[in-house]
This record gives structure tokens, C-alpha cells and sequence, in this order.
């Protein structure tokens, strides 16, 4: 299988905490490659802009908030099979329900603070991708 390319988010309970290289190395120890990476604090607009699919959910309002109380990294990891390799690595939504050895089993403060996000489809990894990275900000 070819490499592909998927997008993550070290959300800001994780950057709040110093655990952006712990978790980087998490990702890299899955056989993920970071092509692209940028420390940004998140404006309320890229906030909304990024998260409108969930737009009419009753949590919008504090994902919003939460993503934009901090500093995030957002990534471009390249590897085999990315988007599932990363969604693997992560863990479940809920840190509770999380597998020993992911990222959410070991830093997740809760389901809300759940220390980082991942795309969920290559299509959607395209998608995510361009929200935040010119392509010349990605270098493979």
C-alpha cells in the first residue's frame, strides 16, 4: 500500500500540559511521518470554520471554546494508511473506553479534553489538510 496522508490536532489540554513531543513521538513510534507542523493558537473563526459540521450539535459551543482556550499543533502525517494507522494510535473518542498504549488511554484528561483529533477518511484528511497548510508548507 502506497503512503497517504492524514491531519491531527494536538488539542490544547495536551499543549497546556507540554505533551506535544510525547504525543508526536507516540505517532512516530506508529510508523507515522510529520511532513507538516505548526504551533498555532486558534482563532474563534478558524474554530467555527473548522468544526461547522457540527455547527447544530448542543456541544458546538464548548468545542469551540475548548479549541481556542490554548494553543494547538496541527500536523500533516504521512505513512502507510495513514488515516487509520493515526485513528488507531489515538484511541476511542472517551479515554475510558481507549486501548492500553494510545494516546487518549494516556493523556486524555476527559472525552471533551481528549488531547488530540485526527481525520476520519481521506477525504476528509484532504479537506483538513488545506483548512490549515498552504502545500508548500508540506515537506515530505
Amino acid at each position: 500500500m502506497a503512503a497517504t496522508r492524514t491531519f491531527s490536532i494536538i488539542k490544547p489540554d495536551a499543549t497546556r500540559r507540554n505533551l506535544t513531543g510525547a504525543v508526536t513521538k507516540m505517532l512516530e513510534e506508529a510508523g507515522l511521518r510529520v511532513v507538516a507542523s505548526k504551533r498555532i493558537q486558534m482563532s474563534r473563526e478558524q474554530a467555527e470554520g473548522f468544526y461547522a459540521v457540527h455547527s447544530e450539535r448542543p456541544f458546538f459551543g464548548d468545542l469551540v471554546d475548548f479549541m481556542i482556550s490554548g494553543p494547538v499543533v496541527v500536523q500533516v502525517l504521512e505513512g502507510e494508511d495513514a488515516v487509520k494507522r493515526n485513528r488507531d494510535v489515538m484511541g476511542a473518542t472517551n479515554p475510558s473506553d481507549a486501548d492500553e498504549g494510545t494516546i487518549r488511554k494516556a493523556y486524555a484528561e476527559s472525552i471533551e479534553a481528549n488531547s488530540v483529533h485526527g481525520s476520519d477518511s481521506d477525504e476528509n484528511a484532504k479537506i483538513e489538510i488545506d483548512f490549515f497548510f498552504k502545500p508548500e508548507e508540506i515537506v515530505g
